[in-house]
């Protein structure tokens, strides 16, 4: 079931929300229990027979978590015990989304299973409550609560991929169990701004990527930049509308989620970029790979003595950084554009690193200084999101190659339809560069979990705004029968 799709706005959605409000008048029992039904129910839309391994892999999880605590008197079991319940994540993990690669690379015929929706998420969500629940700073050990944190349809699919620390004493607390008519009105603004940018902005450019990289062979410079820019734009409105639909379904329930994009299109470094984009996974990450790699890589060093070398920037930055970035690349798929994704996003990071080490002063913030930093992070990005969609790397060459005239340059005068289409780029762009974001649009009403500061346009709840909504809300009604699922999904 899509969030954009008339059966999730018109049924699923509304009889969900006066069920949960509902049963709270019988406890927060009786609504957490309905609530993680529903949830169940909206993953085994797409397939039933996935919900199974969904609801094995909460019990198997709760119950090593359970484990985990009884035997914190005793370091090395419990250890052991963490390693043996991450192995079984990850094994589930690499039997649904990499064995059928693996097979291949050593050319053993192998049927690929069908992939669970949103695997990645819910076995990152866990494994993160193990580790916690191994360095003794999880509180709340409820099965209900554990099971709605895995389970709220809201982020179950496709992220963000939220910390236990966040949502579990949310769904613990009493006041979420209440109804709020504010949290109603600011949640379902969320979710209608997110599905504007998906029906209106995202979804009409899938006409030009598709076929665009489908044949990256016969594309000269202005069409290899249109299916190139229209990809980016399309990753970017998709990602951010899901995003916003995630944080507003969330938010009539009362529970704040983290933010998760941010303008990522704004940043002036890849560093920032990824600060910016997908941040619930940059974070993750941090917390759960680059952090102890690189905090193990300084003690040992420090034990040799620490200096400022390139053996130490290899060791302390290179070597974390290319380990994480990979594994970022391989967790969105297991083809080889991904690996390669992971390793372009590895060398733009470490060059940023190299240069704030060197350019240790802040940089000028005069509007040219700050616009070609936003530009030349942008192409960087476009480059990996290139890599990201194409099919196979040799067709990511391809179309870089059309977009740099190796196919040829037309010279033709331009036509209508292409006037048309630069004026839609140019209206995205300005959208994208020149707005602000939704969390900035509803900032007076903490849409989200982190510090966001406030836009120019606020939404308030009056009139003017009143009616703005309602014409958006008939848009995006009108545009969800033709639009297709997020991109996300697929990971």
């Amino acid at each position: 079931m899509l969030f954009n799709s008339y059966v999730f706005i018109m049924a699923f959605l509304p009889l969900v929300l006066l069920g949960f409000f509902a049963a709270s008048r019988f406890g927060r029992r009786a609504a957490g229990c309905w609530l993680i039904a529903a949830s169940l129910f909206f993953y085994g839309w797409w397939s039933v027979s996935f919900v199974p391994l969904l609801v094995g892999s909460i019990a198997g999880n709760y119950a090593a978590a359970l484990l985990l605590h009884r035997l914190a008197p005793w370091p090395r079991r419990q250890t052991a015990l963490l390693v043996v319940a991450i192995a079984a994540n990850l094994a589930a993990l690499v039997y649904y989304k990499y064995l059928g690669t693996i097979f291949g690379v050593l050319h053993v015929a192998f049927t690929n299973p069908i992939l669970p929706l949103g695997i990645s998420f819910f076995t990152f969500t866990q494994i993160g409550y193990l580790l916690d629940c191994r360095n003794g700073i999880t509180s709340d050990r409820s099965p209900l609560n554990y099971a709605l944190f895995v389970t709220f349809f809201p982020h179950l699919i496709a992220g963000p991929i939220v910390h236990n620390r966040e949502i579990m004493p949310q769904f613990g607390d009493a006041v979420t169990y209440r109804f709020s008519a504010q949290n109603i009105v600011v949640g379902m603004t969320i979710f209608l701004l997110g599905l504007l940018k998906k029906c209106l902005l995202a979804d009409p450019t899938s006409v030009v990527v598709g076929p665009g990289f489908a044949h990256p062979e016969t594309l000269t410079l202005f069409p290899a930049w249109h299916v190139a820019l229209s990809y980016s734009l399309q990753l970017y409105f998709d990602f951010s509308g899901y995003s916003d639909m995630a944080i507003g379904l969330a938010r009539t329930f009362n529970v704040r989620f983290p933010l998760n994009f941010n303008s990522p299109y704004k940043a002036q470094s890849v560093i920032e970029y990824w600060q910016r984009w997908h941040i619930t996974l940059t974070r993750y990450l941090n917390l759960c790979l680059y952090d102890p790699i690189a905090l193990a890589i300084r003690r040992r060093r420090r034990m040799r003595g620490f200096a400022t070398t390139p053996r130490g920037f290899a060791e302390l930055v290179l070597f974390p950084t290319f380990i994480t970035m990979i594994l970022a690349g391989i967790w969105h798929g297991s083809g080889l554009t991904f690996l390669v994704f992971g390793l372009l996003h590895a060398i733009y990071i470490s060059v940023n690193h190299a240069w704030r080490m060197l350019r240790p002063s802040q940089p000028k913030e005069a509007w040219p200084n700050v616009a070609g930093r936003v530009l030349l992070t942008y192409l960087c990005v476009l480059a990996g999101a290139i890599m990201f969609r194409a099919p196979s790397v040799a067709s990511a060459i391809s179309l870089m190659g059309g977009m740099v005239g190796l196919h040829g340059i037309s010279a033709t005068i331009p036509d209508i339809r292409v006037l048309r289409d630069i004026a839609w780029l140019a209206a995205l762009y300005a959208i994208v560069w020149g707005t602000p974001n939704t969390q900035q649009i509803m900032a007076d009403y903490a849409p989200a979990l982190g510090k966001i500061q406030a836009g120019a346009m606020r939404w308030q709840p009056n009139v003017r705004w009143a009616a703005v909504c309602g014409c958006a809300a008939t848009l995006g009604l009108l545009s969800v029968g033709g639009t297709g699922e997020f991109l996300y999904f697929q990971f």
